[in-house]
């Protein structure tokens, strides 16, 4: 399949927006413990959206679903809850770091993990490598890789600038602490493009059913996702428990020492934008997967880079960046040209492979 490769960066571009902006509404709740609104917001990130923008666009859900061979669905669920080992301490990286560094960081590791690892371990990447459609797709993959190194050490450039302060926009700044919750992260986080490929007999059946191709890949994401919700359900269920905040759901008092009621309206609204936000970013990366042709592979390059850079963004309106000299300004800025730069790119050598194969 060719598909079309430009109309593929376009949706990856906006799911990158989509998750770049998630945690902004987050970040605006109030008197919610960390538990808290991370899984309210989660229930819809990871349960609610799924299965409703699913059942919207496909065809026949359940029973493509129930028709699937198990082993997809158990490789599906597996990998999807090893992703949220990552998943649930991406919010410690962003507490940490700040949106810039913390998404630099994990999500560097987390694309080389989850671009290079399916086509190593289908024994697809020297075919790839061979052609030179490939090679400029691996080289807009390796590009990306030097923005993320980039963009990182303009992070860390800024955290010189300010003397080891917390900067204006990461009340709780703390280096090495934030690296290591980042790279644990980056890892498990890359397991997520692993359960997108082990979903593969899912689309077929899903494409079988009628369901537009654009839509294939959403009944895949109702079965990784479960996977994410059962680890993110365990431990905030475990840290609920401990420091007795369910009664937060339903406005119980989270400050009883300064008698501080949280908004509970407000909070539920913007738990639910910031889950949905969230989930829009796979809503819109399965229909940039399915135009990118036999190179897809690199889907996860492109959303990546899309990510850090729309994050990286909203960090300079969030002024993380606040105080940082012109030279670590223009590090990033360099490594934001970079990341663009690398979807070109990416876009290029996905597009002559297209052609390739429509005058095959």
């Amino acid at each position: 399949m060719g598909g079309n490769p430009l109309l593929g960066v376009l949706f990856h571009w906006i799911g990158g927006f989509s998750s770049a902006s998630f945690y902004v509404p987050y970040k605006r709740i109030q008197r919610w413990s960390w538990e808290v609104f991370w899984l309210a917001g989660g229930l819809f990130s990871w349960a609610i959206a799924p299965w409703v923008f699913a059942a919207l666009r496909t065809e026949d859900l359940l029973g493509v679903l129930s028709s699937a061979p198990r082993e997809t669905l158990a490789w599906c669920w597996f990998w999807g809850a090893m992703w949220g080992f990552g998943g649930l301490t991406f919010g410690l990286t962003m507490r940490y770091l700040g949106l810039s560094l913390g998404m630099a960081v994990a999500l560097g590791l987390t694309t080389v993990i989850g671009t290079m690892g399916p086509p190593i371990f289908h024994g697809t990447i020297g075919e790839i490598a061979a052609k030179s459609s490939g090679q400029l797709t691996l080289l807009g993959i390796l590009i990306t890789l030097v923005g993320i190194v980039v963009v990182a050490r303009a992070g860390s450039a800024k955290e010189q600038d300010l003397g080891g302060q917390a900067s204006e926009g990461v009340a709780e700044f703390d280096l090495r602490k934030g690296l290591l919750i980042a790279v644990f992260s980056g890892c498990m986080s890359g397991c997520f493009a692993w359960g997108l490929d082990a979903g593969q007999a899912i689309r077929d059946l899903t494409l079988a059913a009628g369901t537009d191709p654009l839509s294939q890949g959403l009944p895949v994401l109702c079965v990784v996702l479960a996977g994410g919700l059962t680890t993110n359900l365990l431990w905030c269920a475990y840290l609920i428990g401990k420091n007795r905040s369910f009664g937060q759901f339903f406005g119980a008092v989270s400050d009883p020492e300064n008698g501080g009621r949280a908004p509970l309206l407000t909070n539920w609204l913007l738990a639910a934008l910031g889950g949905t936000l969230w989930y829009g970013q796979f809503f819109f990366y399965t229909m940039g997967e399915s135009q990118m042709g036999r190179f897809g592979f690199s889907s996860w390059t492109l959303h990546m880079a899309s990510i850090i850079l729309f994050s990286t963004l909203w960090g300079f309106a969030l002024k993380e960046w606040k105080g940082a000299s012109p030279r670590t300004r223009t590090l990033v800025w360099t490594g934001i040209g970079l990341l663009v730069g690398a979807t070109v790119v990416i876009g290029i050598g996905n597009m002559i492979d297209a052609s390739t194969v429509t005058a095959g």
